[in-house]
């Protein structure tokens, strides 16, 4: 970690393949184009559609990047030796909430699995931050996306029993999980 200009810390994790960073205003075209990525690879993983985000403008993608240096948030990025973003992260601890959330969780097909280390770094990283806000961390992950509730389980995180309606499909349900940090 270094500081940026107004001296916060920043994280700043590198291999030779990719590097992780924290993501700034300047950086909302690409905080878009990776989020439209997300939503068309895997549409039950978020709570907004694809039309939505695509309705949203110039504004709003300068405060999604932003998170990346929030106060009680954080918002990752996994950048290749080519310069393409592969992969993101982010967490916030809600208001009047303790436990900091996991969030916005993605990794570019060709980058998944143990051996790319990607989704590993975005975590170990995320991790780290939260360590500063509690000892725990917490997701919600859709009930058919199997693939992630496998790469939390492997990372730790167990389901709490504790389930919320799907925002976009109430017959469906987010399951919690949770991991001691």
């Amino acid at each position: 970690m270094g500081p940026d200009a107004d001296g916060d810390k920043l994280i700043t994790v590198s291999a030779p393949e990719y590097s992780i960073r924290q993501t700034v205003e300047s950086d909302w075209r690409e905080v878009r184009d990776l989020r439209l990525e997300m939503l068309r690879d895997t549409p039950i993983g978020y709570g907004e559609t694809l039309d939505n985000a695509h309705g949203k403008g110039e504004a709003e993608w300068r405060v999604r990047a932003k998170r990346g240096t929030a106060e009680h948030g954080i918002a990752l990025v996994a950048i290749d030796s080519s310069g393409r973003w592969v992969g993101t992260m982010g967490g916030f601890v809600p208001e009047h909430e303790t436990t900091p959330i996991l969030v916005g969780v993605y990794v570019a097909p060709r980058c998944r699995g143990r051996q790319a280390g990607v989704t590993d770094a975005l975590l170990d990283s995320i991790e780290e931050w939260a360590r500063t806000e509690s000892n725990l961390l917490m997701l919600h992950v859709h009930e058919d996306n199997a693939r992630a509730r496998n790469a939390y389980e492997r990372r730790g995180f167990v389901q709490t029993g504790h389930t919320e309606p799907y925002s976009l499909d109430v017959s469906k349900n987010e399951l919690e999980m949770i991991k001691r940090l």
